[in-house]
């Protein structure tokens, strides 16, 4: 079936603040460029309601942060549909399977995000192997021999790091893991022995990785069964002195268990992912001097906003020239993504 169509009409559904970020000049004129396109106006969220008004007779709908669920109403006024292009990452509650079923086409900017995630996830790790946060606080609280107390620090190169997910994010820090010579064992149900051997690493079980990884950062989905896959026991397995990074979902893990663990003072940890967000003045990782907080900021870069905006635009100029979509999004997906 042809996907060429005259002239699109597009609809964007994003904030216009939003919009700014993803789309510079640039990236707007190429969006103007594909079709007659119409702007949300206002800095709220819709309801679905409200989106059900507006889609009627648009060929494309460019979705994000904000934009609602897709329900029966919209579907139903959705009439000319034929790809929806999510400029941000999860779309699963968005998105019911009802869209697909409908033949309607699904991208999203999940892969454009991705690297500015691995790049945080690689720095918050650097800074717990030198120990930049102990050093930091003690410098600012003593002197300068109290500060230096701690020790040596370690080099990644060398290091044993285990991945636990190698979707998009996942497979970026192993690529910036492998240029700093570490050695990366991957935990992974869905890496199949192929695969690992062309990203070169280890696909090794959770509780390997646990016992035997020095540094362990999590980069799984929030899925149905990653659900608290990372809870005491194997917290417990880490070796005295690990590093354990979480810039993924805080739903992986057992916040319960890590912070009893981190109170022992036994490893330390960055964590850019919680279970409430924002994060409570008087949340007891706070208090925690073991602990790197950043406030769920892995994926906030200009670049990657920029390449959120850019990958749809060059999606829908592969639609409507009948090219394959590298970034589409299929209903068998759906178990397995965030």
């Amino acid at each position: 079936m042809s996907t060429a169509v005259s002239t699109p009409s597009i609809l964007v559904q994003l904030r216009p603040s939003l919009y700014e970020q993803l789309f510079p000049p640039s990236t707007d004129r190429s969006l103007r460029d594909l079709g007659k396109v119409l702007f949300y106006d206002q800095e709220r969220n819709p309801t679905s309601t409200e989106l059900a008004q507006r889609i009627a007779g648009f060929d494309v709908i460019l979705t994000g942060w904000g934009t609602p669920r897709f329900t029966d109403e919209v579907l139903d006024a959705a009439d000319q549909l034929r790809i929806v292009a999510h400029s941000a990452g999860s779309i699963k509650r968005m998105l019911p399977p009802a869209v697909f079923e409908r033949g309607i086409a699904v991208t999203h900017a999940a892969s454009a995000i991705a690297p500015a995630v691995a790049d945080l996830s690689l720095a918050l790790t650097m800074l717990l192997l030198r120990q930049v946060h102990v050093h930091d606080r003690a410098l600012r609280a003593g002197d300068w021999t109290s500060a230096k107390a701690p020790g040596l620090g370690q080099e990644l190169s060398g290091m044993r790091v285990g991945v636990v997910g190698a979707g998009y994010t996942g497979r970026c820090f192993i690529k910036l893991l492998r240029a700093l010579e570490a050695e990366i064992w991957v935990h992974d149900p869905y890496l199949n022995n192929e695969r690992a051997s062309e990203l070169g690493v280890r696909k090794v079980t959770l509780d390997e990785l646990f016992s035997e990884c020095p540094v362990v950062s999590v980069q799984a989905p929030a899925t149905e069964e990653t659900y608290h896959m990372i809870g005491g026991r194997e917290l417990s397995l880490l070796q005295d002195g690990a590093c354990f990074v979480n810039t993924a979902r805080s739903w992986v893990t057992d916040y319960d268990a890590l912070l009893a663990e981190l109170k022992t003072g036994r490893i330390h940890a960055a964590l850019d992912v919680f279970d409430q967000e924002p994060l409570p003045a008087d949340n007891p990782f706070r208090e925690l001097d073991n602990v790197i907080l950043t406030p769920h900021v892995a994926g906030a870069s200009l670049q990657a906003r920029h390449r959120q905006g850019q990958f749809m635009i060059e999606e829908l100029q592969r639609f409507f020239s009948g090219q394959p979509l590298l970034y589409q999004v299929t209903i068998d997906m759906l178990d397995i993504m965030a």
